[in-house]
């Protein structure tokens, strides 16, 4: 699972959605993509330990095995969900 960790008035990470929701499309199948706006979510953003945003956590049978904190070029998060198909 890739889940990106966002707000809405963030700069930073309306650069980002448009880049994960193009994953969950390429991925679909394969990989579940999810989005939590921390603003409505703290609960989660403290328990995964997110300070800063945009933050994308990638999962791996139910533990983070990869964090990208900032925006991230397209390849990176690629390279971190083929590192862990």
């Amino acid at each position: 699972a890739l889940v990106d960790f966002w707000a809405p008035w963030c700069g930073p990470c309306r650069m980002v959605g448009p880049v994960v929701e193009s994953l969950a499309s390429e991925y679909a199948g394969r990989v579940v993509v999810a989005k939590v706006n921390v603003d409505e979510d703290q609960k989660s953003a403290m328990r995964f330990r997110v300070m800063s945003i945009p933050t994308v956590l990638v999962f791996k049978d139910g533990e983070v095995v990869e964090t990208l904190v900032g925006a991230q070029g397209r390849d990176a998060y690629v390279r971190a969900l083929e590192r862990h198909l």
